[in-house]
């Protein structure tokens, strides 16, 4: 069976900087991410041994959803100095495992993941396949699609995760992969300054997703929403609720023109990765090439 395996970078990457203690090359650079990162790929690797692989980049400059909505993301912290030269190290890591780096100006790398998703889910090299995404963002569970499209999400730290398939998204969501969105468009979403239906929480808006399947449907039937309360917070946060899905939906039909030829993965060069890694001083993951 045929495996593409696509990596959402940069989640990767913030992921591996905040979970290991701070690590220096031997050129006295920091260089933690990038040894979290390498010891990902290392496991990925053996584990699902793929024959197509992608690494997906956001760009620094504004996408699509900074048009929308002026304040998206607007509350993060500016990228640790620390982490700044290891972001751009990070696309020579790539390189070094042949891995192709994949960015575009305007799309975020979980739009990148999930162009590519759509895009190769149905190719024949792939009819018998299965897509991989591996993140440590939740985000990416909206494309999840039976037992072909499945989300590999790290859990904690930079070594435990769990794969998603649209069975075990069922049984933790209680709705389907592509209602995540409806359910954040009541919810919102902090960690992106997503901001739903204020007074709206979990339980709620899953009640709600039950119900009347999407957020437009929840609007069009407004007047079966039985509870007062509910109904008048979601009347008075209308606009503010289809923005919030808006923002929370991956983008899945941009053009991006790449083939599955171009991604195809030809191994590890141990000789290459090895010499890197001496470079960098990661002895220990020397010894596990």
């Amino acid at each position: 069976m045929k495996k593409l395996l696509l990596i959402d970078a940069n989640s990767l990457i913030h992921r591996s900087f905040h979970a290991l203690p701070p690590l220096t090359s031997l050129k006295g650079e920091p260089i933690n991410a990038v040894y979290g990162l390498s010891s990902i790929l290392l496991k990925i690797l053996r584990d699902h041994n793929p024959d197509y692989i992608v690494a997906a980049f956001d760009r620094p400059e504004p996408t699509f959803r900074d048009a929308i909505f002026t304040q998206y993301k607007a509350h993060r912290p500016p990228t640790d100095n620390l982490l700044v030269p290891q972001l751009h190290e990070a696309h020579n890591t790539f390189g070094k495992f042949g891995v192709k780096v994949v960015e575009q100006a305007g799309l975020e790398a979980d739009d990148i993941v999930g162009i590519l998703a759509e895009k190769f889910k149905r190719s024949p090299e792939l009819v018998e396949g299965k897509i991989i995404i591996f993140s440590g963002d939740k985000d990416n569970l909206q494309l999840v699609d039976g037992d072909k499209v499945v989300v590999e999400l790290l859990k904690t730290g930079v070594s435990k995760t769990v794969v998603y398939n649209e069975s075990l998204f069922l049984q933790h969501y209680g709705f389907s992969p592509r209602q995540l969105v409806d359910y954040k468009a009541l919810v919102g979403d902090t960690s992106d300054n997503i901001p739903g239906v204020r007074g709206i929480g979990p339980k709620g808006a899953t009640d709600l997703i039950k119900e009347f399947g999407t957020i437009e449907k929840i609007y069009e039937d407004i007047e079966l929403v039985s509870k007062k309360v509910l109904k008048e917070k979601l009347v008075a946060n209308k606009e503010m609720a289809l923005m919030s899905r808006r923002l929370a939906e991956i983008k899945r039909d941009a053009p991006l023109e790449i083939s599955l030829e171009e991604i195809k993965f030809n191994g590890l060069n141990k000789e290459i990765i090895k010499k890197y890694f001496e470079e960098l001083g990661f002895k220990s993951l020397v010894e596990r090439v």
